[in-house]
């Protein structure tokens, strides 16, 4: 049973969802004509990237193109004021997304400008890869001519590479930075592999294709392949090592800005970085007690004290069930959030390999496991010892529930059964917030006890706000990636080992240009929707925690006006101040 209650605030009213004694949640939306588009665009976007697969290829980018800005008039035509609230919450998020995309293509053409001088032999390569997916006939001559003449330029590019290189080059020569060689390697990687796959479709069925394409196809492979290493090893400097440069491709300060606004934030940059560096500044004091509180002069003392604190080899597993299970009790006693009893039955663990710990030295959460760093016997003496400090047992304590229950295990499995429609929404600010809320609720609650556990979680709370400050300088231009690790070494307590691998992630194309500062952000819009939204005669930790999963994982502003029933104009902006 729910019932409607008010909030006065600002002069206003805001109305909000109580859940009344037995645990009453507020349902999840209902089905309407914007969550059916939202499925409809998802399948054509899907079918359009399937189909138009060539990479870095003019036709891929203009038929997204297309698609989006398709999509962009159904949108601006659906009658807005006939729409339900959850309707227009979907509404707004479907026309940010797509204007979103057509932001995230805008860079990618930039970027393809940058690659040109390398990559000036793509396009007769691209359309007649092209011209396999379009269901058009193939010339075998002409395509080995095609390729042959690739193959010429490919040389040429080579040898311009290392002329550029020599000592005595001139000016005007060819010399990419290891940014663009490393990203110019990558797409010709992309481009020999769709050539492999182009290669397949007809070899073997056409009998005269590989008379004509097999052996430049096999020639031109192999000098991309080089060509690709070459870039990559002796420009980048990337040769796979542990000593390897850091090289990243930042965004930009435009491009930056506009995935702010799609996060539908309204802060700046340098807005959001005083935010961290308020943060910060709060998590030095609270170390400075808890270090007293051990008998250590310093933070940096009590780091070193409590990293001594570790699991013995072939403990840590050991260790985080203990955690996990811990964290779990605590949250059920103290009627905070319902864990589905399939939920605490299939969490699992997992190890994190040597190659894995390079870019991942910490846990981290792959469904159904938290996956699991400690030190492996045949790393150094010296790296096991690095890994063994980076996962102690005051850091693990405050790790395990922000990767399981009540952290992400949690949120993935609720994620799959309350508006999966959202799912294209999905965001890191409330991903990785919803666990950052819970590590700053479990500190409130007493969770963390101990001065020891505190130290262990004002670690990774000071670190959440490094990711912010180092994260968004690079891609401002304002901090190199060297100048990024020894803020973590210096300012945070990392290991050395632990913070490249941290920097080389951060930096890596696996993650958005924000993810790493959404941690700590997310995690301040819930905590602040969290103290505007539960106490007396509003809504009880249980029913807010409950409410605000079955949203799904979309901008926290949004989930505010859900639950506060705040009105959405067609005109609608972010304008939250958390």
């Amino acid at each position: 049973m729910i019932k409607r209650f008010q909030i006065r605030k600002g002069g206003r009213f805001m109305i909000g969802v109580l859940a009344l004694a037995g645990g009453a949640v507020p349902s999840a939306p209902a089905a309407g004509v914007v969550e059916s588009a939202i499925t409809e665009f998802s399948a054509d976007r899907r079918a359009v990237a399937s189909a138009y697969a060539v990479p870095w290829a003019e036709a891929a980018l203009d038929r997204e193109a297309a698609l989006l800005k398709d999509w962009q008039g159904k949108v601006e035509a659906v009658d807005y004021a006939a729409l339900a609230p959850a309707e227009r919450v979907d509404w707004h998020l479907l026309r940010s997304h797509l204007a979103g995309g057509q932001e995230t293509l805008t860079l990618e053409r930039e970027r393809l400008g940058g690659m040109e001088p390398l990559l000036a032999f793509r396009r007769p390569l691209q359309e007649l890869l092209g011209r396999q997916e379009l269901r058009q006939d193939i010339d075998p001559q002409a395509a080995a001519g095609v390729l042959a003449q690739a193959l010429t330029e490919v040389k040429a590019l080579r040898k311009r590479l290392e002329e550029g290189r020599a000592k005595d080059a001139p000016a005007e020569a060819l010399k990419p930075g290891p940014v663009l060689a490393s990203r110019t390697a990558g797409a010709m990687d992309q481009l020999r592999d769709a050539m492999g796959e182009w290669f397949k479709f007809y070899h073997g069925f056409q009998p005269d294709f590989s008379w004509w394409v097999r052996q430049p196809h096999e020639a031109l492979a192999k000098g991309l392949e080089e060509t690709a290493i070459y870039l990559r090893k002796e420009v980048a400097g990337l040769k796979g090592e542990p000593d390897d440069p850091l090289v990243g491709d930042p965004i930009g300060a435009t491009a930056l800005a506009a995935r702010i606004t799609r996060e539908m934030i309204p802060y700046s940059a340098e807005e959001l970085l005083a935010v961290a560096e308020r943060e910060f500044a709060w998590c030095g004091g609270e170390l400075q007690k808890a270090a007293a509180a051990m008998g250590c002069q310093d933070g940096k003392q009590a780091l070193a004290k409590i990293k001594e604190t570790h699991a013995a080899p072939g403990g840590q597993a050991a260790m985080a069930v203990a955690a996990g299970l811990q964290a779990i009790r605590f949250v059920e006693e103290r009627e905070l959030v319902t864990i589905p009893a399939l939920a605490g039955e299939t969490w699992r663990l997992g190890m994190l390999g040597v190659d894995q710990q390079k870019s991942l030295p910490y846990a981290v959460y792959s469904d159904p496991r938290m996956l699991v760093a400690y030190a492996h016997e045949s790393m150094s003496h010296e790296d096991k010892l690095m890994s063994m400090r980076g996962n102690n047992a005051a850091f693990l304590h405050i790790v395990t529930p922000h990767e399981l229950i009540p952290g992400h295990h949690l949120q993935g499995f609720m994620a799959r059964r309350y508006a999966p429609h959202r799912q294209l929404f999905r965001t890191p600010f409330f991903v990785e917030g919803w666990a950052l809320h819970w590590e700053m609720l479990l500190w409130d609650l007493g969770y963390v006890a101990t001065p020891e556990e505190k130290v262990g979680a004002l670690f990774w709370r000071m670190h959440r706000c490094a990711r912010i400050m180092v994260s968004l300088k690079f891609h401002l231009g304002a901090m190199t990636p060297a100048e990024m690790v020894d803020f973590l070494v210096d300012r945070v307590g990392h290991e050395r080992t632990g913070a490249t691998a941290e920097v080389r992630r951060y930096i890596g194309s696996s993650y958005g240009p924000l993810y790493q500062a959404a941690y700590m952000l997310g995690g301040l819009q819930l905590r602040a929707l969290y103290q505007e939204l539960t106490g007396p005669g509003k809504l009880t930790p249980r029913a807010f925690h409950d409410a605000v999963l079955q949203q799904n994982a979309i901008p926290l502003e949004m989930i505010r006006a859900i639950l506060t029933g705040a009105e959405m104009p067609r005109d609608w902006k972010p304008s939250w101040r958390f």
